[in-house]
């Protein structure tokens, strides 16, 4: 299609995506308190943790909410992190969509893997990371001294949450990339397993990095588990590179190993002189002679 063809088409699948969105949004800001119960309950539910004082809506934890704006800005916040979250299936359908039409028949079966798998595993890391919530939120709050009370600013404390989430479903998606990347030639089992000392050590500096708090045992609790989805990641490309191997020594009657180049034909065969082009008075024929071209001679 033309350049302005692409724009609309882009146009036309952005707008689905952010009506898709708003429409969730609109419906969650009527259960936004709800959603924003479920999201502080790893506070409420902290126990002897030093700094945390008790009162009786949110049992050992205190959140409190400064200025007239607080409010109104967390149920912006909480509904339309909702919104965009269960909308998601719609803009992934509509980027999709959009990608589709220029891509190959194997490669468009590559990418619904994509979207099949990476759904489920980051859903699967934002639950993890909700689960340990808890024990991030006891280690950060217990170097509180004795003589201190803790306030947690909400706003503050969903932006942690948030971020915890986003950054462990993100983190689950590393070996389903792998794995597509095997699948399309671009890396083989051998090549992961030479990488896994710099891979391991990326994942440790990373599950440090991304992670909102500071201790070690949240940085562990991310980076043990993306190791081991690295090793399964790794699994899955030395069966795949067995499989494609035995594929290929059945269709080139030849072992041949995925990092070896296939062995070419390189002998040279006799190119032919090409034949003289006469020219009127030189002593031949005056005739017309039929044009030579480059691509003759060649």
């Amino acid at each position: 299609m033309p350049l302005m063809d692409h724009l609309r088409e882009l146009r036309n699948r952005l707008v689905k995506a952010l009506l898709a969105i708003m429409l969730v949004t609109i419906v969650a800001a009527f259960y936004y308190k709800d959603v924003a119960k479920f999201l502080v309950a790893p506070v409420c539910d902290l126990d002897n943790v030093d700094g945390v004082g008790n009162n009786q809506e949110c049992g050992a934890g205190v959140l409190v909410q400064s200025g007239v704006l607080s409010p109104f800005s967390i149920m912006l916040k909480v509904s339309l992190t909702t919104g965009l979250v269960l909308a998601a299936p719609v803009w992934l359908y509509q980027l999709w969509a959009f990608l589709a039409p220029g891509l190959h028949k194997h490669e468009k079966r590559y990418a619904i893997s994509f979207v099949a798998l990476g759904a489920p595993l980051f859903a699967a890391g934002a639950w993890f990371s909700y689960t340990i919530l808890p024990h991030a939120l006891d280690a950060l709050l217990g170097f509180t001294i004795t003589d201190a009370n803790n306030q947690i600013q909400l706003d503050e404390y969903l932006d942690f949450v948030l971020r915890m989430v986003i950054v462990f479903g993100l983190a689950c998606e590393l070996p389903l990339i792998l794995i597509l990347m095997n699948v399309a030639g671009l890396v083989t089992a051998r090549q992961l397993i030479g990488w896994w000392r710099w891979v391991v050590m990326g994942i440790f500096v990373f599950g440090a990095v991304a992670t909102p708090t500071t201790d070690p045992l949240t940085m562990c609790l991310l980076a043990v588990p993306i190791t081991v989805l690295y090793i399964l990641a790794v699994l899955f490309a030395w069966i795949n590179d067995k499989r494609r191997g035995r594929n290929r020594k059945a269709t080139l009657g030849g072992d041949v190993d995925d990092d070896e180049a296939s062995a070419l034909d390189l002998t040279p065969s006799r190119v032919e002189p090409a034949p003289p082009v006469p020219r009127n008075g030189d002593g031949g024929d005056n005739r017309e002679q039929p044009a030579v071209h480059a691509d003759d001679i060649t």
